[in-house]
């Protein structure tokens, strides 16, 4: 049993969703960013999900955008995430997931399909439990759900409000871990306009589906996060940590801030 399938189970026992907090990796530096996952972990997040900077972020608001791009000024690639996490999971059993574009995948290989083989090895040896890929379509996941069932690390596929739900089910077939809800057709850091919507959506959607349904994208208070979670099992906040994180005058201001968004989120989520 994977560690992810593992955590929704316990939380499942006693009654609670799961939630997902997002950082980028490298923002503002991959040292903070491993105190910042174990105060995040301290503070009732359930999972960590890391991202991997890009020059073209297509899913990302703006908010995410410079984050990544304040990582790449810094030198920060996927290969010094990934022996980063391995230094975390000295310190933390927390299921992390890696949210990357197909390009930083590629680039750790001589070839594309060389790359794919690397990185999902790479990410068992130390310790990824997920990898999310929102610029890699069904049609187009063939070697990489070959090398992320090889080296068993869960390949998480995400569907919009826009995807059939014919499509949704075939789409859900093939992920492991969980499905991810795009909750918004925007990109992240965008607000949810209709929350009947979106918990109606999600719940036609797991009356579908028999994996866990996770919701991203739009979430950023303890309102929403509670409205969402009544239905999915989860949800994903990461805006509100990354906009934290450029806008704290110190880099000693980040932590005890992001403990009590991430504490006030997780009580919204259990009341």
């Amino acid at each position: 049993m994977s560690k992810i399938k593992n955590r929704f189970e316990q939380l499942a026992v006693k009654g609670e969703k799961a939630l997902i907090a997002y950082i980028m990796a490298g923002d503002p530096n991959l040292s903070e960013t491993c105190k910042i996952v174990l105060e995040l972990e301290k503070a009732g997040a359930d999972f960590i999900e890391l991202g991997v900077p890009f020059t073209d972020p297509v899913a990302d608001g703006p908010t995410i955008q410079k984050a990544a791009e304040r990582a790449l000024h810094q030198g920060v690639t996927l290969p010094l995430i990934l022996e980063h996490v391995a230094n975390l999971r000295r310190k933390t059993t927390i299921p992390i997931l890696l949210m990357t574009y197909l390009n930083p995948i590629f680039a750790m290989g001589r070839n594309a399909v060389c790359g794919l083989e690397h990185f999902f090895k790479e990410a068992r040896r130390v310790g990824v439990d997920g990898v999310i890929i929102p610029d890699l379509p069904l049609e187009e996941a063939k070697e990489c759900l070959h090398w992320s069932r090889r080296y068993r690390v869960d390949l998480i596929f995400l569907v919009a409000p826009t995807t059939p739900l014919e499509r949704v089910e075939k789409i859900a077939s093939y992920t492991t871990g969980f499905l991810y809800y795009v909750s918004i057709t925007g990109i992240t850091g965008a607000s949810i306009k209709n929350i009947a919507s979106v918990t109606k959506r999600i719940s036609e959607i797991k009356s579908l589906v028999k994996i866990p349904v996770v919701a991203g994208f739009g979430i950023s208070t303890g309102e929403e996060a509670k409205a969402v979670s009544r239905v999915a099992d989860g949800v994903v906040v990461g805006s509100l940590f990354v906009k934290t994180i450029e806008t704290a005058k110190q880099e000693a201001d980040i932590l005890p801030i992001l403990y009590q968004q991430t504490a006030s989120l997780k009580a919204a989520i259990l009341s």
